[in-house]
């Protein structure tokens, strides 16, 4: 789940080598942090959003093959 977060943001964003992406596993969920530069923070949420909402769809839809929760947090 960590990889594909990391590959959707860095596709995104202008700086992709400050693109950090870290994962905090749980028994039934895991967290996954994703920390990008100060400019490119409007890039990732998007209008209203939908950019970021796009990003959580499909990690759950990833994540609902694999039977676990992920959920994903944009660390300003």
């Amino acid at each position: 789940m960590k990889d594909l977060i990391a590959y959707i943001a860095k596709a995104l964003v202008d700086k992709p080598e400050e693109v950090v992406v870290t994962e905090i596993e749980g028994a039934q969920t895991a967290v996954i942090e994703l920390k990008v530069a100060k400019d490119d923070l409007g890039k990732v949420i998007g209008k209203q959003g939908r950019t970021a909402r796009a990003m959580r769809t499909i990690l759950g839809a990833a994540s609902t093959k694999i039977k676990k929760r992920s959920v994903l947090e944009i660390i300003e």
